[in-house]
């Protein structure tokens, strides 16, 4: 193992009630019903596929020009509330963990579906930690599909085999595991036994990757008190 991929939204920090809030209004006003289970199956998915489940409770059809317009307008609403992310907004010790991996030399990358990763990660402070970011920018094909990930393993020259990627959602674990990389869930207990490992919280990894990176010779016993 010589590098880390961390997803974004409910691994680094939360924009999940952000993202609610500006689909429900959106849901709200097209009458389509919309709750936090149906949210939950968001996770991970591109912005049009998230509209696509959503219009699955509609009572109509909406044409191609339709859904772009919605999807613009929940883009906007969303993006004006990511002004309210700052470095507080980050999940507790995050940060620390981010600097102890570049301390280590790990390599480390976001591959996150959103389109909005950068201006996150700016706002959140932590943009300038990481070696490379692959959004939802020029993806043709959002998770389970790989592309994300293959795409920051290209960014960071490093093996598909040497990568881990740290996840919150299903979708994401399969995309990681399909192309070949170790999967780390966060935040559930594995039900479906995707993830190769999981943990109640992100920086809980922290001595993980270490003992990873330590057996795979990457780094030496004296990097090994970063945790």
């Amino acid at each position: 193992m010589k590098a880390v991929i961390f997803d974004l939204d409910g691994v680094l920090l939360s924009t999940d009630m952000l993202h609610y809030a500006a689909w429900k209004q959106i849901a709200d006003e097209e009458g389509i019903y919309f709750d936090q289970k149906i949210n939950d199956r968001l996770r991970g998915v591109s912005r049009m596929d998230s509209l696509d489940i959503i219009l699955e409770n509609a009572d109509r059809k909406y044409s191609d020009e339709e859904k772009i317009d919605l999807a613009e307008k929940k883009n906007r609403l969303y993006v004006d509330s990511l002004t309210a992310i700052n470095p507080e907004s980050l999940y507790p010790g995050t940060k620390d963990m981010l600097c102890k991996l570049k301390k280590a030399c790990i390599r480390i990358a976001v591959g996150s579906s959103s389109k909005n990763a950068r201006m996150i990660l700016k706002n959140a402070g932590i943009l300038g930690l990481f070696d490379f970011v692959s959004d939802g920018n020029g993806l043709c094909r959002s998770k389970p599909d790989p592309e994300v990930f293959l795409k920051a393993a290209a960014g960071l020259n490093a093996d598909n085999a040497e990568c881990i990627v740290v996840e919150d959602a299903e979708a994401g674990l399969i995309a990681a595991k399909r192309a070949g990389m170790t999967a780390y869930g966060i935040g559930f207990e594995n039900p479906s036994g995707v993830a190769d490992k999981y943990f109640g919280k992100t920086t809980d990894i922290l001595s993980a990757i270490i003992e990873d990176m330590i057996l795979g010779g990457v780094i030496n016993e004296q990097k090994s008190d970063l945790h």
